[in-house]
């Protein structure tokens, strides 16, 4: 099926955000706006065919420009936590802007998420794709050499697909996500607890005080943040354990189980309410799994629909967090001839 293009609106220097809402057979649709490669809604039915938007966001271009918690945008240079503000890439230390507390977290406050992106529209045998672009220049945000990007959004039978590329001309390091925030009731003022998560990892990244990775990597078997088994966000999210306290709930890093080259199931959350589940699958090697514990107590959402604490959960796909500063775990450096590729696919069935 065609996307459908519109002006959506006006930044401060005139340039003009669109908006694309692509469907599937199913009846399935996406919306995207090109400021920021942000997923800004997307519908799936529920046991009875009811379609409902399982995204939360806002209705105005203005409200992502000042708006916080990153809400469906595309993520980089480099996702989540970057420590002490600086990376060393073959023997050059690179400093990078902080935008939190000593580090950099999301690729700085002027990262992808902050960016207008190019966009086309392409058709071919397997369907219709959003492809939206970005040049990210030399020294943008610290970061060294120039990089394309590419934001590809395209319908599946059952959902979207996204798929990040990136080329640099400079040894640089790069790792996209996107930060979608998801509820499975199509009511965003409802809490997440009652979700149901299964991760497919058995291994986490522990962290210090600022939620930075100490290096070590543990096992998640008993301890509350085993989701091997199908286990309801509320069950244990509460209880006294170190890094549940220091997060505030869950926010924490998952190693995915398989091989990080292949797509494969990384997260099923499932909503008994509607009967809607949710698949990630990804190329990425882990995720980090987070579920709005730092969201305002009164957040204006979409159609006036107020936002609170636990309202979303994330899933964001990527690389190690603070890989750069971490020479034991797997490198995210992108160099001149190489390509940087991950496919990360939301599956929506029900149960």
């Amino acid at each position: 099926m065609e996307v459908v293009r519109e002006k959506w609106g006006q930044l401060k220097d005139g340039r003009w955000a669109e908006r694309f809402t692509l469907s599937n057979a199913r009846g399935m649709q996406a919306v995207v706006t090109n400021y920021g490669a942000t997923l800004i809604g997307l519908t799936a039915p529920d046991n009875n065919g009811n379609m409902a938007d399982v995204v939360l966001g806002f209705d105005t271009l203005d409200e992502y420009v000042h708006g916080r918690g990153y809400f469906g945008a595309t993520i980089g240079r480099v996702a989540n936590r970057l420590s002490g503000g600086s990376f060393m890439l073959d023997g050059k230390v690179h400093e990078v802007v902080q935008n939190k507390d000593g580090f950099q977290i999301h690729g700085g406050a002027g990262g992808f998420h902050s960016r207008l992106w190019e966009a086309e529209i392409r058709n071919d045998v397997t369907g219709s794709k959003l492809i939206l672009s970005y040049r990210s220049e030399d020294g943008e945000e610290g970061y060294p050499g120039n990089v394309d990007v590419q934001a590809v959004f395209s319908m599946i039978e059952n959902g979207l697909r996204m798929e990040y590329r990136a080329a640099t001309d400079t040894p640089t390091v790069l790792t996209m996500t996107n930060h979608a925030y998801f509820n499975l009731s199509g009511r965003g003022a409802d809490s997440i607890l009652d979700h149901v998560v299964t991760l497919n990892a058995s291994g986490w990244l522990p962290t210090d005080e600022k939620q930075i990775p100490t290096g070590e990597v543990a096992e998640v078997a008993g301890t509350p943040l085993d989701f091997s088994r199908p286990t309801a966000i509320g069950l244990r999210i509460d209880e006294s354990f170190p890094p549940l306290e220091l997060a505030h709930g869950y926010d924490h890093f998952y190693i995915i189980d398989g091989d990080p080259c292949e797509l494969t199931p990384a997260a099923q959350i499932f909503h008994g309410g509607s009967g809607r589940v949710l698949e990630v699958c990804t190329t990425q090697p882990g995720l980090q799994f987070y579920t709005g514990n730092h969201m305002a107590d009164r957040i204006n959402g979409k159609l006036g629909v107020l936002y609170g604490p636990r309202s979303g959960f994330c899933v964001e796909t990527q690389g190690y967090v603070d890989a750069p500063n971490r020479p034991e775990f797997p490198a995210v450096t992108l160099r001149p001839g190489e390509t940087y590729h991950h496919v990360t696919e939301y599956r929506f069935s029900n149960m």
